[in-house]
């Protein structure tokens, strides 16, 4: 197995580590509070954010494999990674305070700032590989409806 593979397999595992624990902070509260919730019309079924997060941590994983491939010791490699890392950390976040202590106010403010290192993490992939930067794109999407979303369930409610 080449070291580029190894790398993006671990990368892959990571993503979906904490995409995993993520859902525990995900799955105390989906079938009680967030239930009751008042959500806007757009709203999707519960079951769709289990298959899409997957898909697109492993999107995520590759993408940063693939960046990680190149070197560790490249200042833009250390950069875009040290942005993966930050945003990865605000993913993880956003489920903890959205559903783990039930705040959509707190949450909202953090999925601005996913938002924002969502799009620095690009940014900087694409110096130093293209392919990594539009590996992002569909997570740059699910977040900016996610965002909407929050947006009017913290109106709503």
């Amino acid at each position: 197995m080449s070291k580029k593979t190894t790398k993006i397999l671990i990368a892959v595992a990571v993503c979906l580590f904490v995409g995993f624990l993520s859902g525990f902070a995900t799955q105390s509260s989906v079938s009680d509070w967030y239930a009751d919730l008042n959500k806007p019309s757009f709203n999707p079924p519960n079951w769709i954010f289990g298959p899409v997060w997957t898909v697109l941590y492993v999107l995520m994983g590759i993408a940063a494999g693939i960046v990680w491939s190149k070197g560790f010791h490249h200042k833009w490699v250390k950069t875009a990674m040290y942005h993966f890392l930050f945003q990865l950390i605000f993913n993880a976040a956003w489920s903890l305070v959205f559903f783990g202590m039930r705040s959509p106010t707190y949450a909202l403010l953090i999925i601005i700032i996913l938002l924002t290192l969502i799009i620095l993490t690009m940014k900087w992939f694409r110096v130093v590989n293209k392919t990594a930067a539009l590996l992002l794109v569909p997570y740059l999407l699910w977040v900016s409806f996610a965002s909407i979303l929050n947006y009017s369930i913290w109106q709503l409610n």
